[in-house]
């Protein structure tokens, strides 16, 4: 097991990174939260394979366990699905003695994660990603959002958890496609980090080879994560250095209306934001064809669909005042935060996708 101490301003707790630990879940949860009512929030996509194992394991260690399943997918990062919990837990007699367990992807764990911080003011939170994505992203940081027309993430919380309990054997179950999608924010964070970890990706030729390299991928990047969070739980500096290639990313993902999965709309932005400043002399040409290797070997797309992303941007989360912060390398392991005018977008960005 590897252990990953997180201490904010407001909470402290673990990460365990385990083999297995699903099927020890219940002694694992005893040990942050006594005797409860625990709403396990999951998706129809992760339930049937998961949700009697863990109701098992916590009614096993003297929880009253209620299962409340939402449609798998992003549109269930709703008001009406925010709704639907709220009144569910309600109508079960939740207390703020209770608590949330989100087992299940990004999705799950960012729904759960808001309506567990908001339902009395605030209910205790634990997560157990069940995705390669949601293991090594979302469910570390205690960022908690549902998505509006306009844009992703737009309505939120900063909610930290009691527990993150990662289990690297379920991701067996993923599809080759999210086990990818994952591998795009680990990409994200070795190219921030550098070093040993950015070294170790020349190992990941194909899909196939994520898996048993999936605990020590997943441990480094929750490491690098958590220490980010713990200088800038706020996101008002440091932290914002993890919004690399989510700038363009999270545009293309809204223009692609479901298309796109969340890792391969970041594959893109990370490629594109390298090529953007290269273009204007800010990064190295090479850098662009690293990351672009990296993520080709397990078929992420990285090339920019020819669609008006910058009126997306204007949108985003990460515009402070009239300027949108981005984030861009001088070479791995050294990035930097860059403001842009929202009002300059279009010209900055020109004709992107024509740079070689």
């Amino acid at each position: 097991m590897t252990n990953i101490e997180v201490k904010t301003r407001v909470k402290q707790y673990q990460i365990k990174i385990m083999i297995n630990s699903l099927h020890h879940l219940g002694t694992l949860v005893t040990k942050v939260w006594c005797a409860r009512q625990v709403a396990v929030v999951t998706d129809t996509n992760v339930g049937p394979y998961y949700a009697k194992l863990v109701t098992d394991e916590l009614t096993a260690a003297g929880f009253k366990v209620r299962v409340m399943t939402v449609p798998a997918g992003e549109a269930s990062k709703s008001w009406s699905q925010v709704q639907s919990l709220i009144d569910q837990l309600s109508a079960a007699h939740f207390s703020r003695s209770d608590g949330v367990l989100a087992l299940g992807g990004g999705v799950v764990g960012d729904l759960a994660g808001f309506v567990a911080s908001i339902y009395m003011r605030g209910i205790a939170l634990i997560q157990v990603p069940t995705s390669l994505l949601a293991q090594v992203d979302s469910s570390v940081g205690g960022k908690t959002a549902i998505d509006l027309p306009t844009g992703k993430n737009l309505v939120g919380s900063f909610y930290q958890p009691d527990l993150v309990v990662i289990d690297p054997a379920i991701l067996v179950t993923l599809p080759p496609r999210m086990l990818a999608e994952g591998y795009g924010e680990i990409v994200k964070c070795a190219a921030l980090v550098g070093g040993d970890f950015g070294q170790s990706l020349h190992q990941i030729t194909s899909v196939a080879a994520i898996l048993p390299a999936a605990p020590d991928l997943i441990a480094a990047s929750v490491a690098f994560k958590a220490r980010v969070v713990m200088a800038d739980e706020h996101e008002q500096g440091q932290r914002q250095l993890l919004n690399f290639g989510h700038t363009i990313g999270h545009a293309v993902e809204l223009l692609a209306d479901g298309q796109l999965m969340h890792g391969e709309a970041v594959a893109i932005g990370l490629v594109q934001v390298c090529r953007l400043f290269a273009a204007h002399g800010l990064a190295p040409t090479n850098l662009t064809s690293t990351l672009k290797a990296r993520l080709m070997a397990v078929g992420l797309p990285t090339e920019l669909p020819p669609q008006a992303v910058a009126a997306v941007m204007q949108h985003d989360k990460k515009v402070h005042g009239t300027a949108l912060t981005w984030v861009y390398l001088s070479a791995v392991g050294q990035p930097h935060l860059y403001p842009i005018a929202v009002t300059d977008l279009a010209t900055w960005m020109g004709d992107l996708w024509s740079v070689s």
